[in-house]
């Protein structure tokens, strides 16, 4: 009964059940879910990415106290430009202010921050804020948090075609080079790996464009909670789903 009435008991309940020593290396989140919340709440679809923007902090630092290394998440895809103007608007001014304001607690909790996607299309002044975060950050060594910005997966194979074209454009392109290890190194996530879990919010059912080539053996989990309410226990279920499973890569 004292669970039921506690959530932080109930966290803590939750986090005692996770293995450490099976905890994925990498996760990427899907934040789906942020407008549906607004308008149960009578709000615009603003309030809803505000409230989107508060619940990703705590989910970076419930990953980092878990020792999850990289956490990626959706943040704006490339069809999100074709969303009403003043949203998109919105959302361009809360990446500014929360990459500006959460600077200071990214350094103190040892949060490096980077972003894939093509981050050229984004106004000057997200793009100011976000190379400012990122060398201020650069230090940090608990946790990788990964913004995907404009971002979409088949734009990033493209690009990285453009890439493998670029720097081979003098020097024939074999065949045995194509390996799948020679393109992952021009993929944005390069640095990172491929994720082992991805958490999608909201209940839908679909990977919306994201990391295509780097989830083909990842474990996925997706929950009926939408992304303002998702809470560091609904990130403890995911973790403890994750380690409930076997995976086989295909291999059996």
């Amino acid at each position: 009964m004292m669970l039921d009435c506690c959530p932080a008991s109930q966290d803590q309940s939750l986090f005692s059940l996770i293995d450490p020593r099976k905890i994925p290396k990498h996760v990427a989140i899907i934040m789906d879910g942020n407008r549906r919340w607004a308008k149960q709440r009578d709000l615009t679809s603003v309030m809803g990415h505000w409230e989107g923007a508060e619940t990703l902090i705590e989910i970076v630092q419930s990953a980092a106290k878990l020792g999850v290394e990289t956490l990626t998440v959706y943040s704006f895809s490339t069809e999100n430009w074709e969303r009403p103007e003043f949203e998109v608007e919105s959302l361009m001014q809360i990446f500014e202010f929360y990459l500006s304001s959460k600077r200071d607690l990214m350094i103190r909790e040892g949060i490096r921050l980077d972003a894939i996607g093509d981050i050229s299309r984004l106004p000057e002044t997200v793009k100011k804020a976000l190379e400012e975060t990122k060398q201020a950050t650069q230090e940090g060594k608990r946790i990788n948090l990964v913004i995907a910005l404009n971002y979409g997966a088949r734009d990033e194979i493209r690009r990285a075609i453009l890439k493998i074209l670029n720097e081979h454009k003098d020097q024939k392109i074999s065949q045995d080079m194509l390996t799948e290890e020679f393109i992952s190194r021009y993929l944005d996530t390069n640095r990172w790996g491929d994720p082992d879990l991805l958490i999608r919010t909201s209940g839908e059912l679909r990977v919306s464009n994201f990391l295509l080539w780097q989830i083909c053996y990842t474990e996925l989990y997706v929950t009926n909670v939408l992304w303002p309410d998702f809470s560091e226990m609904d990130f403890y279920k995911a973790i403890l789903d994750f380690q409930n499973r076997q995976r086989r890569y295909g291999g059996s």
